[in-house]
């Protein structure tokens, strides 16, 4: 597809990189005449410097001929407006990010007066995802396939799970819970791991299953299930008051610590007094303020202030304390390596959400140009990726034995969800026409089609 971003910042660049490797053509727009010149280097892409609210500068990026374009500065209304240049311009698909509280109740309308596609929030992207966490506090990042009736979920293991130094061939026999183990991240290496796989303890890993079996191997293995009761949150921005938002209506109680008393009064009067939600004005860097406002007998701690290393710090502060599920906000460190060494716990990297949920529209607008790609999920820090597909007719994976399918190295076919019937194969399993396959790779290679699996 021929595609055209507006905005090379942190979110820009993360949708870039990940639409690069799915071989579309891209032309970049952006009015910081350094920044362009380095993703032209970079990149294989056609770089263009200039606003890109001029409709001349949108159809020297090509606009008139392109298939989606996509803004993404920081401004909303910049990016409303741009889109709605590109729509009167080429009759293209167009995607805003629109971040402001006060639009997002407006969504409906903006897509049909201004003919946007898909209207990306990316705060309030983060903060869903950070309240599916909380609701099954022992995953790390929870994904779902199928409306729901498949889910992903990442956890770690710790010292003396019942899964440390478990053989993959005995799990069914020793914890009951019909589940797949899918990925294993060990140090750097991610494997996809075959039954004579040994798990170890710390291995970061993926499972897939029914919310019902998921649900029950958890508790199989000694890990919570139920959501947590109550929340402290540092930093008092978009994310914050979407997600208080979000887990009051759980009914779950929550403590904010906002150091800006401006910002403090207005989430104050957004969110109202309900008895269950406090926001008060402090320094959460201070500890003592922490530990006066309860940090040791908390459910749950998530760190969403502005800078990453505070956010980083906060939460090691929080897990040397107490045993609450700390959930914490990276927006620009990039150093993911290191990152990935700190017990963090949950880590949520809003760029990554929006380019997922970009990403995935893009192949699902591709399904009517040969792709059949239904869902996308980045996992494991990144470093895999779990596809759904749709079988359509005469595709070449149907009918065949599994063990007779010649799949690329580092794939796994994970699940076949057939109607109501979730099925995890074995070798002597067949796809059929109409059927849902979770596939997951190592391979990072922008797969388009269940055909690209295969060998040759």
């Amino acid at each position: 597809m021929k595609i055209v971003i507006l905005g090379c910042g942190k979110v820009g660049k993360t949708i870039l990189e990940q639409l690069v490797v799915e071989g579309h053509d891209l032309s970049v727009i952006d009015r910081q005449e350094d920044l362009i010149k380095r993703i032209g280097k970079t990149y294989d892409v056609n770089v263009h410097y200039g606003d890109g609210a001029s409709r001349k500068v949108q159809i020297e990026a090509g606009v008139d001929s392109a298939d989606m374009f996509i803004a993404v500065t920081d401004s909303d209304e910049l990016n409303l407006l741009c889109c709605m240049i590109a729509k009167k311009t080429a009759n293209c698909k167009t995607i805003a990010r629109v971040r402001n509280p006060i639009y997002n109740d407006e969504i409906m309308f903006l897509k049909e007066e201004i003919g946007l596609s898909m209207v990306i929030n990316p705060e309030y992207a983060a903060a869903k995802e950070i309240a599916r966490i909380l609701r099954f506090p022992s995953a790390i990042k929870i994904d779902t396939f199928s409306k729901g009736k498949v889910e992903m979920l990442e956890f770690k293991i710790i010292p003396g799970s019942p899964l440390c130094d478990l053989c993959l061939s005995d799990m069914s026999k020793k914890i009951k819970g019909q589940v797949l183990v899918c990925t294993v991240q060990r140090g750097n290496n991610v494997f996809i791991p075959n039954g004579n796989f040994i798990l170890k303890e710390k291995d970061l890993i993926s499972i897939v299953a029914s919310h019902e079996n998921s649900k029950q191997f958890f508790k199989n293995i000694g890990l919570n299930t139920h959501q947590v009761k109550d929340v402290m949150i540092v930093g008092g921005g978009r994310i914050a008051h979407y997600l208080s938002k979000d887990l009051l209506s759980a009914g779950i109680k929550i403590i904010v610590i906002e150091k800006d008393e401006k910002r403090q009064k207005e989430l104050e009067k957004l969110l109202g007094d309900t008895g269950r939600f406090n926001v008060l004005q402090g320094d959460a860097t201070n500890q003592e303020v922490l530990i006066e406002e309860g940090i040791d007998y908390c459910s749950a701690f998530v760190s969403l202030t502005g800078i990453d290393e505070a956010n980083i710090f906060l939460s090691l502060f929080a897990k040397s304390r107490t045993d609450a599920k700390v959930i914490t906000k990276i927006n620009r460190i990039s150093f993911d390596d290191i990152v990935e060494n700190f017990d963090l716990g949950s880590i949520i990297y809003p760029k990554f959400i929006t380019a997922e949920y970009i990403v995935s529209y893009v192949r699902a607008l591709q399904n009517g140009m040969g792709s059949n790609v239904e869902t996308m999920y980045r996992i494991l820090n990144q470093k895999a990726e779990a596809l759904e597909f749709k079988i359509q007719p005469g595709s070449p994976v149907i009918g065949i034995p599994l063990e007779k399918l010649d799949t690329k190295d580092n794939v796994l076919i994970a699940c076949i969800i057939r109607g109501i019937d979730v099925i995890f194969p074995n070798g002597s399993s067949v796809i059929l026409e109409k059927d849902y396959v979770i596939v997951v790779t190592t391979l990072l290679s922008g797969f388009k089609d269940i055909k690209d699996i295969i060998k040759g």
